[in-house]
């Protein structure tokens, strides 16, 4: 009988110890944030800018100050095209990007006349490697960052698609860029959060934590020659890619970089 009652008292314990989810699946780990910028320096990045090389950073356009990666055109004489981005040298699939971003400053002497509080987010991105020294973009999707003037409605977080097209309702992209779903223009030099979500195909836009553009299936366009290239085997469909930062011409800073892959 005493073993009766000490197995009665001990065998619910048993059960519980049998069940617990780390006896039968084990659980997966927790999804963390891992910062791409390191707030000293820009380690893991690379520039590449329209008529220099790979790594090349003509006019300190991209620098790090007090924490700050910052995209400046104060040594430029004037802009003359010379578009570029920043490289983060991973590639990256299924993830959500977080990026905490204001426009500063005056559009660069020779800027084009779209310039003005204008900036960009590449993802998808072709190697950097392969751009072509006068290569003025990269094969990509982009979320296009703008910034208002104070009074007129200019909508931040639109997809503008390069060598690229996507389906947005179920429909292919018509143009280059097509606006957020919902519009948000944002004014004067605020610090804003940029996010980017890609999940197996669906891709989504936030502004300070908010959904605006929403899209699926994208897939390289095999009318543009660059693009052609990164069709194999008949397989048009994008699922990787690099990240990037525009230099467009006017002067932008980032204080927060992070992703979180799936």
């Amino acid at each position: 009988m005493q073993h009766l009652r000490l197995l009665l008292i001990v065998l619910p314990f048993l059960l519980q110890s049998y069940h617990t989810p780390e006896n039968t699946v084990k659980k997966k780990a927790a999804k963390k944030w891992v910062s791409l910028f390191n707030g000293k320096n820009l380690n893991n990045w690379k520039p590449k800018i329209v008529g220099y090389n790979l790594g090349e950073n003509f006019g300190n356009t991209f620098r790090v100050e007090d924490g700050i990666l910052s995209i400046r055109y104060n040594q430029y004489d004037s802009f003359k095209n010379r578009f570029g981005a920043l490289y983060y040298n991973m590639k990256f699939t299924n993830y959500r990007l977080k990026v905490e971003y204001r426009f500063v400053g005056e559009t660069t002497i020779g800027a084009p006349s779209w310039g003005y509080r204008d900036g960009g987010i590449q993802y998808h991105c072709q190697p950097p490697a392969t751009l072509g020294l006068n290569q003025p973009f990269p094969v990509c999707l982009e979320y296009n960052l703008h910034g208002g003037n104070g009074k007129d409605e200019r909508p931040s977080g639109e997809i503008c698609a390069s060598g690229m097209y996507v389906e947005i309702d179920g429909k292919r992209n018509t143009s280059y860029c097509t606006l957020p779903a919902v519009k948000r223009t944002l004014h004067g030099d605020q610090w804003i959060t940029a996010e980017i979500e890609v999940r197996n195909g669906t891709i989504t836009h936030f502004i300070n934590g908010e959904q605006v553009l929403k899209f699926t299936n994208p897939r390289y366009d095999s009318a543009q020659a660059i693009a052609k290239k990164f069709i194999t085997g008949g397989n048009d469909l994008v699922k990787d890619g690099y990240i990037s930062l525009q230099s467009n011409s006017h002067p932008i800073d980032f204080r927060r970089i992070e992703i979180m892959e799936y």
